[in-house]
């Protein structure tokens, strides 16, 4: 019989330390270093853009690669703590650290200007590794209804929304600089990530004698999930275009950089709406994560399209009409996390043993696969095309520019769509219902 404290099984103090803590202060860190990084890289410590791609590209596909090793560990984590607590004690002392410390200038030669930045970018991305698989994690360990997972994954993307709507607009209305926003999210990371170790509980795990080894290749069997992994890559490349490519849109395709705090700003709000707003009734309205996403990813290629076209057109329509894209596109990365406690439940209906922390992991690796084509690929298409930093741009530059801001994403939505007709969890929903009923 269905137990009819499922809907509630977990306190109001956790599902609001899950929504702010990696979604939270942590979320309004990577908002900052998503939107204002490549710029502050090429056009204030003065490294060419080239070099700058071979810097991403290296530090975020080791941040890829040490995704499903910390997801292995995760799983296999043994403490009187938890085995997914006790990380989000230790991982906001080393955000602290490593985001201050990035935005940094020091007066280095170019090659030790290098240096400082692959050794600080890696550590942020370790440390995002760090509490992110444990925070992926941790949901499906401590609640097993689907009702009240997804309140709980709206609650967090609502949140997502308003850190990035901070982090992608007070850098550029602020005056104090990077390292004090910096020093003021890691606080607000703290008392969050502390928080949720407080009030976790671990129930649906298996005891530490029970964890299987081999655990990640015996996920990756199960080639049905492809679809999820390319969604989850698909996603994190649409959601850091949105944000990285908008201010070199604005500064040299419109010609106004000081309309940048303006536009990323509806940008921010519109995310805000999309995810706070727009998701919890796609969710309703579309009965569930996957029909929701196919509706977000239909509506993305027609805005998308549009704005790629026309967004020149005038500065108004341009506005407005980010502002309508932001809101149909925004929900489809928060989205994903539904895909994450599908694919746990999956395995554990088709093998028999709980992966959360490696799952989890599967779905960072792919989305730092996403964050690495951004960063890297963003940077290698300007240096391909011409760009050259504070000057008046070429039309190739000015037309790569528009790709990536508008082409690229309206063509990742696509792909997504497809991947999504490959759906392996709709074909057995009801027995994964039935598991998760007779769960105690």
């Amino acid at each position: 019989m269905k137990n009819k404290s499922n809907e509630n099984e977990s306190s109001r103090a956790f599902k609001w330390f899950h929504a702010t803590s990696m979604p939270g202060g942590a979320m309004i860190i990577s908002a900052v270093i998503a939107s204002y990084f490549a710029t502050f890289m090429t056009d204030t410590m003065l490294l060419p853009a080239g070099v700058c791609s071979i810097i991403m590209l290296v530090a975020t596909l080791w941040d890829a690669i040490n995704d499903p090793i910390m997801g292995v560990i995760a799983d296999h984590t043994n403490t009187r703590w938890g085995r997914y607590r006790p990380y989000f004690l230790v991982a906001p002392i080393l955000l602290f650290v490593f985001s201050t410390l990035l935005w940094l200038n020091p007066n280095f030669s170019q090659t030790g200007k290098i240096a400082w930045v692959l050794v600080m970018y890696i550590g942020w991305g370790m440390t995002v590794t760090l509490y992110t698989m444990p925070h992926g994690a941790i949901l499906p360990a401590c609640v097993k209804s689907n009702g009240e997972r997804n309140k709980i994954v709206s609650m967090g993307a609502g949140c997502t929304a308003l850190a990035f709507a901070i982090g992608s607009t007070v850098p550029s209305l602020s005056h104090t600089g990077y390292i004090p926003i910096m020093v003021v999210c890691n606080l607000l990371a703290c008392i969050s990530f502390w928080g949720l170790f407080g009030t976790a509980k671990e129930k649906y795990i298996q005891k530490p004698e029970e964890v299987q080894k081999g655990t990640l290749l015996k996920v990756l069997k199960h080639y049905e999930l492809i679809p999820y992994i390319l969604i989850w890559i698909l996603a994190s490349i649409s959601y850091g275009l949105m944000f990285s490519s908008s201010v070199y849109y604005i500064t040299y395709v419109t010609g106004k950089p000081q309309m940048i705090g303006l536009y990323m700003a509806i940008i921010s709000v519109g995310a805000f709406v999309s995810m706070a707003v727009l998701m919890p009734i796609f969710l309703k309205v579309f009965n569930g994560g996957h029909k929701a996403l196919m509706a977000s990813s239909i509506g993305s290629i027609i805005c998308y399209a549009v704005l790629f076209f026309f967004g020149q057109s005038s500065l108004s329509f341009l506005f407005v009409m980010t502002f309508v894209a932001t809101a149909v596109a925004s929900m489809s990365n928060a989205l994903t996390i539904v895909l994450v406690n599908d694919a746990i439940d999956y395995v554990r209906l088709k093998d028999g043993f709980y992966a959360n922390g490696v799952i989890a992991s599967i779905k960072g690796f792919a989305q730092k696969c996403g964050t690495t084509v951004v960063s890297s690929g963003l940077l290698a298409v300007l240096a391909a095309s011409g760009y050259v930093p504070n000057q008046p741009q070429s039309e190739r530059a000015l037309n790569a520019i528009n790709f990536v801001r508008f082409g690229a994403p309206a063509l990742v939505s696509v792909l997504i769509i497809i991947c999504l007709l490959f759906n392996p969890v709709e074909k057995v929903k009801d027995q994964i219902q039935k598991m998760k009923e007779e769960l105690s």
